[in-house]
């Protein structure tokens, strides 16, 4: 047992630390309407890592991770501009073009590496079972931060994030809070696909917002649902993949797919003994 806290409190602490973050983030996500926003960053941030790589940056260097961050804040740029084409094009359609592109240079970049596949499964999976105490501290570094800000000015947040209120909204200064909060966004996802990767980031952040509005009606209280939800099934995947032997990012996306049907079946059923 010893043993296996001493193994397991580095993990646990990691997946405390992405649920806080990122679920709070997501509802910021699903209320804006895309839904793909950070899977498209964290491909953006896998793609600056892969040219810090080719450049002769370790993968986990502070210099590969500002290049990382570079490529987020590019997307960050052209996701915050794609907004002045929301009524000729869809949002989501663009951010699939940048997700896609970002994907394929990642693959092309990759391809004059003779560590190729390993590089790229590390990108996409992460390692999480095997974080540091140094990364948990840059982890919780940089999520502070990014929490207080959002935190200070939540109303401008909140504002932006609200259909109803973003068109009462100066197109001006809805632009100066899309670009910020896609710049938050971008330096915590830059953080977090280097310890869980571009899959387990895009779960951590959306699932715990889609349950919890499935589970509850208050901002707060799908807030805290998603983040019980989330915290606990992260820990249940961390468990089944130190215990199974199993790829630790992709046995917690799997237990997140698992929570979000029993949380839909929930939803369905206290519907239909609600109506008539």
């Amino acid at each position: 047992m010893q043993e296996f806290i001493e193994v397991m409190w580095a993990p646990f602490t990691a997946c405390a630390l992405l649920t806080l973050i990122h679920a709070y983030l997501g509802f910021h996500v699903v209320s804006r309407g895309v839904i793909f926003v950070d899977l498209a960053m964290a491909q953006m941030a896998a793609l600056g890592s892969t040219l810090g790589v080719l450049v002769g940056f370790s993968l986990h260097s502070i210099e590969s991770f500002l290049t990382a961050f570079a490529m987020t804040v590019f997307g960050a740029c052209l996701l915050t501009a794609a907004r002045r084409f929301e009524k000729q094009v869809p949002v989501e359609a663009l951010i699939g073009i940048l997700y896609a592109v970002a994907g394929g240079a990642t693959i092309l970049a990759l391809s004059s590496s003779a560590e190729a596949s390993e590089e790229l499964r590390s990108i996409l999976v992460g390692h999480l079972l095997f974080v540091s105490s140094s990364e948990l501290w840059v982890m919780l570094t940089i999520y502070a931060s990014v929490g207080l800000a959002h935190w200070y000015f939540r109303e401008g947040f909140l504002s932006a994030s609200r259909a109803a209120t973003c068109a009462e909204t100066s197109s001006t200064a809805r632009a100066s809070w899309d670009f910020f909060f896609y710049l938050t966004l971008g330096l915590v996802v830059t953080s977090s696909v280097e310890i869980a990767g571009v899959l387990l980031v895009f779960c951590f952040l959306v699932v715990p917002a889609v349950c919890g509005a499935l589970l509850a009606h208050s901002l707060r209280s799908r807030l805290i649902a998603g983040w019980l939800l989330s915290f606990v099934a992260a820990l249940v995947g961390v468990v089944l993949s130190y215990v199974f032997d199993l790829p630790t990012g992709a046995t917690i996306v799997c237990v997140f797919g698992l929570t979000t049907l029993i949380s839909l079946l929930y939803a369905g059923s206290r519907g239909a003994q609600c109506s008539p």
